[in-house]
């Protein structure tokens, strides 16, 4: 097993590779999966170093730690339904950056997310969620672009376009400025539940 200590000194590009070696382990069928022993126990007691940090939604098919094939101690993750950008999460986000110091950022959505399916039936049929998942739906909405409507893959491209929306909102932030001066980058990425395959797009 790696040492823990060791995570925190690789670049956004080093921890890209860990992210995308770990997920290729993965689709094989060749993850690691690991227990701890005591002892890592311990020493992630003293602090934490993840390498990356990932903001992901919520769904129980979706779970970074696995998709990665990731230890304990080397993500930090931010999960809530359709990877959504909210006050709390920016705070996370912040943290991350700030105090974990990690190189690398990344919003993950998925293949057949229900949040983005709720808001693409919102937007069409103007029919509204019970009101805290509407919170979550008009987030989503608002960062649809109306050439989705009616596509052959009109499902796939949402959960893409939440994505970079997802993306464009951080990259907004005073806070991604300072972030990107210490070296900070970000990806965006979409799940394939079909396949096991995480799929980095450019953003």
């Amino acid at each position: 097993m790696a040492d823990h200590a060791s995570v925190t000194e690789v670049s956004a590009e080093e921890a890209l590779q860990k992210l995308l070696e770990g997920n290729a382990r993965f689709v094989r069928g060749e993850a690691r999966f690991p227990t701890v022993c005591k002892e890592t126990l311990a020493a992630l007691a003293r602090g934490q170093h993840p390498f990356a940090t990932i903001l992901g939604c919520s769904d129980s098919r979706v779970p970074p730690e696995l998709l990665f094939d990731a230890n304990f101690g080397e993500l930090f993750i931010i999960r809530v339904a359709g990877n959504v950008i909210s006050n709390e999460v920016k705070g996370s986000l912040q943290y991350a950056g700030a105090h974990l110091r990690t190189p690398l950022f990344v919003v993950l959505g998925h293949q057949k997310c229900g949040a983005v399916a709720a808001a693409l039936h919102y937007r069409k049929h103007a029919e509204e969620e019970r009101s805290y998942i509407q919170i979550l739906v008009e987030n989503i909405a608002a960062g649809l672009p109306p050439t989705l409507d009616g596509a052959d893959d009109e499902m796939d491209a949402a959960v893409e376009a939440n994505v970079r929306w997802s993306v464009e909102q951080i990259r907004r932030t005073p806070e991604w400025e300072n972030a990107v001066k210490a070296g900070g980058k970000i990806h965006g990425a979409v799940f394939q539940i079909t396949s096991g395959e995480v799929r980095f797009l450019d953003v």
